[in-house]
């Protein structure tokens, strides 16, 4: 057994054996092949190299990305309704310096071949850089390839400097330094119109404004320019050209803004520290507006800022540098915010007797009044039994007066009344109508709704219903009362508030137009019309039998037919006796085509009673109209009333005096004898005297002067030839 077992062993022992050779030569032969091949590879490579090796080496090197430049896109412009542009970006540039090319051209040895001394030089030179700073950016960054030294640099600015670029033999010293094309914001009027364009982060976020509400319009898309090495091995370039963005045409008219603003800052001069130490009033707001389409035509606050310079609170004339020292940060940003605050939209306030006319308009459509109703007014209400009376502006009563005579008058005890007879109900259905507590929907950012001032159903009492219908107890801002008026007076449409009318592509062409947008139609053409002839009474009305007179008769422009309302209301609290004045008006009084809404919050006065009158607002209205009117080609068609004549021949001998002046003001400028002033340059000029042409000697007319195309035998070229 042993012996078969040993045997055994032994044959599978040479099996083993055999199988272990066989194994190793398959994997020598293997390892032969594998070596065979990668040396087939190595002279294939070798032979691909030596035959074709350039082809190859090119195609590489024109994939490969050596330079990328970012070409900045081109912000759109903003235009007024006229084609002026308000806001536009210019063109400017941004100093670059490689320090990686230019070391790369240092030659420390041979200062002829050197181009490190000569660009740091001319940088200097050219761009008034420090020197020693510039030595250190170099030092410090030797392998950056992008370093800005100078941004937002004029065409004039780097005119010098490229020249010498250019030049063969100078230039060729100059290495490492380029201009990247970059945009800047301008604004060429600076203030004019600042809360309605805004202004821009960057020169490419809008920020209030046009620039933020219409930035996706404004904004483009940014190109680039690559830079690569061909298949010649020379370098070209590709360039993906930068969308511009689309030019914004606005509804606003820069010279009405121009005219809104000119006579907000003359109250300004005429008021601060007149009747009292103090400012002129706390804010000043005016709108004009198209009450036919809801475009608004100009929009502008007591206080503006230079758009090309909208952070500093000093610049601006906002602040002292003192009371700027004394803030935090957290308080300098609210200042600022304050300061872009656009009053118009964005402010809240009780607005007066100005929303009267809607109060009648619904009172009309719901027909519990008509045109010959009649009211007493006895100086006020007692609409709570045990609760003081609500009292009328006049508080020794108007006595018996009409339906119109409510709002010639400004009657709150006939308002009162008529509120009652509305009722709960309908007078909140009318106040949705007409948008209170309601958004415009305005195309600017910031607008407030004042949807938790306006009383709801559950919230409105007898008291409340009575002061709403005169103005007071809830909040609406400018450009809500503006928008609710045009309706009552456009023929019962109201339109949604604007300050975009088209959209265009760089090129020019149309994108979009935006179109007036008819929200609802408030009342009925029949009662407009008749909301109209009120209005027009108010400012050209005579007084009634009682002596009562028209409101609104200070804000008359002679020989126009127009129509307004005026306001007072009370602020809270009403023990300070503070008041907010305003005045609304529109021409002609048959077919308006603007409305003017002139807010001045606590004007300047010596006395809460003299505060209260609406007197500062129609001032405000009428020196505005006075220019808008003409210039809208609206024209004078009325006789001038008895009670203006007096003020129009005062004016016109005004105006008639200082013309005078003018005229002998420049008959008085003295000419110095014996010289002329040539009509068509202005320039003065000394004639000669005799003496003065004899002491230059007579060399013929034409001085010594020598032709340097013809010989100077006189001859002509074909008798020289």
């Amino acid at each position: 057994m042993n012996n078969r077992t040993e045997k055994k062993r032994k044959t599978r022992a040479q099996m083993q054996a055999l199988l272990t050779n066989r194994m190793k030569r398959k994997l020598a032969l293997v390892f032969a092949l594998i070596v065979l091949a990668l040396i087939g590879v190595n002279v294939r490579l070798a032979y691909i190299n030596k035959t074709s090796g350039d082809k190859y080496t090119k195609k590489v090197l024109a994939q490969q990305d050596t330079n990328s430049v970012v070409l900045p896109f081109r912000r759109g412009d903003i235009l007024d309704r006229n084609g002026t542009i308000l806001a536009t970006s210019e063109k400017v540039y941004n100093l670059i310096l490689d320090p990686k090319v230019l070391w790369q051209n240092q030659d420390k040895e041979d200062a002829d071949k050197d181009c490190v001394e000569p660009t740091i030089k001319a940088l200097v030179q050219y761009f008034e850089l420090d020197e020693p700073e510039l030595r250190t950016t170099l030092e410090d960054r030797k392998d950056s390839s992008y370093v800005i030294l100078k941004k937002q640099l004029s065409k004039d600015e780097i005119a010098d400097f490229k020249a010498v670029q250019e030049d063969k033999e100078a230039g060729s010293k100059i290495k490492g330094v380029w201009f990247e094309d970059a945009y800047i914001r301008r604004y060429p009027y600076n203030s004019l119109a600042c809360h309605v364009l805004g202004y821009t982060v960057s020169s490419e976020q809008g920020q209030s404004g046009i620039e933020e509400e219409y930035n996706s319009a404004l904004s483009g898309t940014d190109g680039r320019s690559y830079k690569y090495l061909n298949e010649d091995l020379e370098q070209s370039t590709s360039v993906k050209k930068a969308t511009d963005g689309n030019t914004v045409v606005s509804t606003v008219d820069a010279t009405l803004q121009g005219i809104a603003e000119k006579y907000i800052d003359k109250f300004i001069e005429d008021y601060t520290n007149k009747n009292v130490e103090g400012p002129a009033a706390k804010n000043i707001g005016v709108l004009l507006m198209n009450p036919q389409n809801g475009e608004i035509l100009a929009m502008a606050g007591d206080v503006d800022f230079d758009l090309n310079n909208p952070q500093d609170l000093v610049a601006n004339g906002y602040l002292t540098q003192e009371e700027v020292d004394a803030m935090s940060e957290d308080e300098q940003l609210d200042a600022k915010n304050q300061m872009w605050r656009n009053f118009c939209i964005s402010d809240g306030y009780e607005p007066g007797s100005t929303v009267k006319p809607m109060t009648v308009a619904a009172a009309l459509e719901l027909g519990v009044v008509n045109d010959s109703t009649t009211f007493l007014c006895d100086g006020g209400q007692v609409i709570v039994q045990g609760q003081p009376k609500i009292k009328c502006a006049k508080k020794t009563g108007h006595g018996i007066i009409s339906l119109e005579g409510s709002l010639m008058f400004s009657c709150n005890d006939a308002l009162m009344q008529m509120g009652a007879m509305i009722g709960y109900d309908n007078f909140l259905k009318y106040q949705q109508i007409f948008n209170f507590g309601l958004k415009t929907n305005i195309d600017l950012p910031g607008e407030t709704n004042n949807a938790s001032t306006v009383f709801t159903k559950d919230t409105m009492g007898p008291v409340e219903l009575a002061t709403s219908s005169f103005g007071q107890g809830f909040n609406t801002s400018m450009i809500q009362v503006a928008s609710a008026f045009s309706s009552v007076i456009n023929g019962g449409y109201y339109y949604q508030p604007h300050v975009v009318k088209k959209i265009l592509n760089a090129e020019g062409g149309t994108v979009e137009t935006v179109n007036p947008v008819l929200v609802r139609q408030t009342i009925s053409n029949k009662t407009s019309s008749l909301i109209r002839q009120y209005l027009y009474h108010t400012m050209y009305g005579t007084a009634d039998a009682n002596g009562n007179n028209p409101t609104g008769k200070k804000a008359r422009v002679a020989g126009y037919t127009m129509g307004g309302k005026t306001g007072t209301a009370q602020k809270v609290p009403r023990s300070a006796r503070k008041y907010l004045v305003s005045f609304i008006g529109f021409a002609p009084a048959d077919n308006p085509q603007v409305v003017c809404y002139v807010v001045v919050d606590e004007p300047n006065a010596d006395s809460p009673a003299t505060q209260a009158s609406s007197a500062f607002a129609q001032e405000i209205f009428k020196n505005i109209m006075k220019e808008a009117m003409p210039y809208l080609n609206i024209y004078a068609t009325a006789e001038i009333p008895e009670d203006m004549k007096e003020e129009v021949a005062a004016e016109e001998a005004a105006n008639a005096e200082e013309a005078a002046k003018e005229e002998v003001a420049e008959e008085e400028v003295p000419v110095e004898e014996g010289t002329l002033v040539d009509p068509n340059t202005g320039e003065t000029v000394k004639m000669p005297t005799e003496e003065e042409v004899e002491a230059e000697g007579d060399t013929g007319e034409l001085n010594g002067y020598e032709s340097p195309i013809l010989p100077e035998d006189g001859s002509t070229p074909a008798e020289t030839e």
